[in-house]
């Protein structure tokens, strides 16, 4: 492990030496004002030096390959040179655990590296070849951290949270919304009843799922005709601002633009994307967002075939760090109690994430960098996925309320009808605001809360009837890794 770095004529000889001889493994490094910072999980293969697969990582995710080439003198080498400066043994792995030894890496990388404004290019070289690596046998994405020059060459939301909230004319509490179900197969003038249902109920969004584009069933077209009048209709019935998730993607950017402009023609405030349609495309979308006053919407849709395990891949909160530079104003993030994969302390360091200035390192939180985001604008982010009225007081206690929570099953699955459930849901979302505002201890005392509600509220009284020992328990496969601990001081 003790190998050092190889300088002068025997440096560039032609031949193999260890990336730690190459200069790739530095442990006295301190990283510069300038440096992009990406931590990483390592499992070696068998019998490999940790910190020699680390300086592997850091030399093929920058200038190295795995001989020497004497071009590299024709570089400023010794500057972009990625530097991997840490190898920590992770918690709870390693000898004496039922878990093979993991490892914590940090590597530097000089700013110039990368093409500044370009999500796409910064992914090239940080989740490139590395992962393919013979010499480990996973590897994972933890964090990263970007110093404010690189981070003001991004646009960010064209959006955010404050700016929508003006245009939805909503504040002091949750957004509502739903996605429309079933997910494939309504024709269009059947999908927007289920829109104009939840919207005149009380929801202030409806949602497209990530997977409806244009089938044979419903044309695009169609849908964005159906929905838009659904929602002039409930906006006109209620008195209130009102939205639906038009969703855009497409086989080809221009085709989504075209489908863009025609949801604008219509008079939307909002479309949407999936994230499987790319980091170039979705920052064309958001350049188009910014010039068209639209919100952009993105279902993470793909996310979780490699963010959810815990040893190989990348953390999702990296993907929200990513999304919130490419531009995008929504992002489904997590709900905590609802039937999608997310630790309570996970969530709440992607929403971290998403919607704070600055975020100081919360190891609890899984935030092992701090990152300060040059007065970027905020992204709203989004709960949605087996959620329900009767969960209302848990949604409100973990997420706050710069959140859309969106009840899908929990509106449209209603005994009563969708109008009915979207009642029961504004209801719900009402009177925990309400005793949040008057001091009340409203997780403690939420069930007795919708109950007392329930009393004069039918639909209300129905959801919790109907939902009321529904419940998504199961042990989470992303926890983090460090939780705090109880001290005679406390």
């Amino acid at each position: 492990m003790a190998e050092k770095e190889i300088k002068g004529k025997e440096r560039y000889k032609s031949g193999v030496i260890s990336y730690k001889k190459m200069g790739y493994w530095q442990p006295d490094y301190k990283p510069g004002a300038t440096d992009v910072i990406a931590m990483f999980r390592l499992t070696p293969a068998n019998g490999v030096d940790p910190e020699e697969v680390a300086a592997g990582v850091a030399g093929e995710s920058s200038t190295a390959t795995w001989t020497v080439v004497w071009t590299d003198r024709l570089t400023a080498c010794e500057m972009y040179r990625a530097k991997c400066y840490s190898c920590e043994l992770v918690p709870n792995t390693g000898e004496g655990t039922e878990t093979e030894a993991q490892y914590f890496i940090y590597i530097a990388y000089d700013m110039d590296l990368f093409e500044g404004g370009s999500i796409a290019n910064v992914t090239a070289s940080i989740i490139g070849n590395v992962f393919g690596m013979k010499a480990l046998k996973a590897l994972r994405l933890e964090d990263m951290h970007f110093p404010i020059a690189y981070m003001k060459t991004f646009d960010g939301p064209a959006t955010g949270i404050i700016v929508e909230r003006e245009r939805m004319d909503k504040f002091g509490r949750p957004l509502l919304g739903a996605t429309t179900k079933p997910k494939l197969g309504l024709s269009g003038r059947n999908y927007g009843r289920v829109v104009y249902e939840a919207l005149k109920g009380g929801l202030d969004f409806v949602k497209d799922e990530e997977n409806i584009n244009s089938q044979p069933f419903m044309h695009w077209r169609d849908r964005f005709l159906y929905c838009m009048e659904a929602v002039n209709k409930a906006s006109a019935a209620t008195g209130e601002i009102k939205g639906h998730y038009l969703n855009v993607t497409a086989a080809t950017v221009e085709e989504m633009i075209e489908r863009a402009e025609f949801a604008k023609d219509l008079g939307s405030i909002i479309i949407m994307i999936d994230l499987v349609i790319g980091y170039s495309s979705i920052q064309s979308m958001a350049k188009w967002c910014r010039a068209n006053d639209m919100i952009l919407h993105l279902h993470r849709a793909g996310n979780s075939t490699y963010s959810r395990q815990k040893n190989h891949g990348m953390n999702f909160r990296v993907i929200c760090m990513w999304m919130r530079m490419a531009g995008v104003d929504h992002i489904h993030a997590g709900t905590v109690v609802g039937k999608l994969e997310g630790d309570p302390a996970m969530i709440h360091g992607f929403y971290d994430v998403l919607r704070e200035t600055k975020n100081e390192v919360n190891l609890e939180n899984g935030i092992f960098l701090e990152q300060d985001w040059a007065s970027m604008n905020k992204v709203m982010p989004v709960a949605s996925g087996g959620i329900h009225a009767g969960q209302m007081h848990q949604l409100l206690h973990h997420l706050g309320e710069d959140v859309v929570l969106q009840f899908g099953g929990g509106t449209i699955g209603h005994p009563d009808g969708i109008q009915a459930g979207a009642i029961a849901n504004r209801v719900a979302l009402e009177v925990m605001i309400q005793a949040r505002n008057e001091g009340k201890d409203y997780l403690a005392e939420g069930p007795e809360i919708l109950q007392k509600a329930a009393k004069t509220c039918s639909p209300l009284k129905a959801a919790l009837d109907t939902w009321k020992d529904i419940t998504f328990n199961y042990e989470s496969t992303d926890t983090a890794d460090f939780v705090p601990t109880a001290t005679g001081s406390n």
